[in-house]
């Protein structure tokens, strides 16, 4: 019998760790998953959080999250901290939560709400909702406190979702904005409530956790909670027998004619899509037994099965949009083994809980989808780490969803990396 040898760990040869990543990128067969590194190696997480996460618009929060001037959330964004506020003006921003004096944390709460200012408990300087500096004690009589406001980072409110960057210059936010934000319109975010929260922390890469959320190949072994609704072929990526594609055009057309956006439609790159899909009948909701989980519907929408809103966005947030409630997931990474999960339910703002909505019935599928989910990332993690990993091929089939993704993350870092060896050389020439 053959055996396959292991191929042992090597000692990089290479002077940087981007060329470190080049190489790696270089070597993969297409169509694969990534080398090992690529999930385990320390240094190339950290250019994962300098060339993806510092440089793309990140998922935060919802704006209904912080309705009135004051209410705040923090967040994490690599090594990032980020205080998302509401100012007096009404205006949402993302500020450095690093205070301007000695660098200590302004806000350590998760959320809160500040009635004129936020104070760092340190020294006391003292920062308007905007940032603006506003007290700084005992400093000298021609101290300017102009110039010592809360840095501040780049925020969008895109129909009721915020969304944040840490870099010095944004992607341009406009075609996302065109594509989601019609989608997402008749929800009305911004007058819901979040009706419960679940953090949890995975141990794996989060490219493992993004990956995972791609496809549906799993679900029917590790999700029967959620499949006894959510259907599990790839409609999500594009792809569906042809009698799955002709339901699925059935409730588009029946959608748009009442006014609904419901196509599939992605960016070039598949960085960001979003659709309608079917539901399996005659399941309305993700709920344990596909009724509805809410006694009325978000925003304006109509009565009827109105199937499910897809969105998503690289790196960080998928979601799920019923007629009666939203489920929002936003992934951050935590380390190069370990990866945030925030999950939000949303019901109408007027919904009561116990009269409107049963809570344990909206949020029973999706905490057990959530934990199974977890498992499969950790074994895989587990996995990974093992020296006998080689990349194995995905199936265009059925892991459609996480070609594109892989072939997104991989061109970004590619380009990226390129573009910063241009321009050390530009600089050393």
């Amino acid at each position: 019998m053959l055996v396959e040898a292991v191929p042992q760990a090597v000692s990089p040869t290479f002077a940087t760790r981007s060329e470190r990543v080049a190489a790696a990128l270089a070597d993969r067969p297409a169509g694969h998953s990534l080398p090992r590194p690529f999930y385990t190696d320390q240094e190339f997480y950290e250019v994962d959080i300098e060339q993806i996460w510092s440089k793309e618009w990140v998922f935060a929060g919802h704006s209904c999250e912080i309705p009135a001037p004051g209410d705040y959330f923090t967040m994490q964004v690599g090594p990032f901290g980020l205080i998302v506020v509401r100012g007096t003006d009404g205006v949402v921003r993302a500020l450095h939560n690093v205070c301007r004096h000695r660098g200590f944390q302004v806000c350590s709460e998760p959320s809160g709400s500040k009635r004129r200012r936020f104070v760092c408990p340190y020294h006391q300087w003292s920062y308007d909702l905007d940032g603006t500096l506003a007290v700084a004690r005992s400093m000298e009589p021609d101290f300017e406190r102009s110039g010592y406001g809360l840095a501040s980072a780049w925020c969008e409110d895109i129909g009721g979702m915020i969304f944040v960057c840490v870099a010095d210059t944004a992607p341009d936010v406009a075609p996302m904005r065109a594509m989601i934000e019609p989608y997402l319109a008749p929800f009305d975010l911004r007058s819901a409530k979040v009706a419960f929260e679940s953090t949890v922390v995975e141990a794996g890469n989060w490219k493992l956790v993004m990956e995972n959320n791609r496809e549906c190949f799993h679900c029917r072994t590790a999700h029967p909670e959620l499949c006894a609704s959510f259907p599990e072929s790839p409609l999500h990526s594009g792809g569906g027998s042809d009698a799955e594609l002709a339901e699925q055009q059935a409730l588009v057309e029946r959608c748009e004619a009442l006014g609904l956006p419901s196509r599939y439609r992605s960016a070039v790159d598949f960085q960001y899509r979003v659709m309608r899909t079917s539901l399996l009948a005659p399941a309305v909701s993700m709920t344990p037994d596909g009724k509805r989980a809410v006694s009325h519907n978000l925003g304006a929408l109509p009565d009827g099965n109105l199937g499910d809103v897809l969105c998503y966005h690289y790196p960080s947030l998928w979601s799920h949009f019923t007629a009666d409630h939203a489920i929002t997931f936003r992934m951050t990474p935590i380390s190069v083994t370990e990866t945030e999960l925030r999950t939000c339910w949303l019901v109408p703002g007027d919904a009561v809980e116990g009269i409107d909505y049963d809570l344990a019935n909206l949020t029973s599928v999706w905490l057990a989808t959530n934990d199974q989910d977890r498992r499969l990332v950790e074994q895989t993690q587990r996995g990974v780490n093992s020296p006998a990993f080689r990349p194995g091929p995905y199936s265009a089939t059925e892991e459609e969803g996480v070609i594109q993704f892989i072939d997104w993350y991989t061109k970004t870092i590619g380009e990226r990396l390129a573009a910063a060896d241009r321009l050390a050389s530009d600089t050393d020439g």
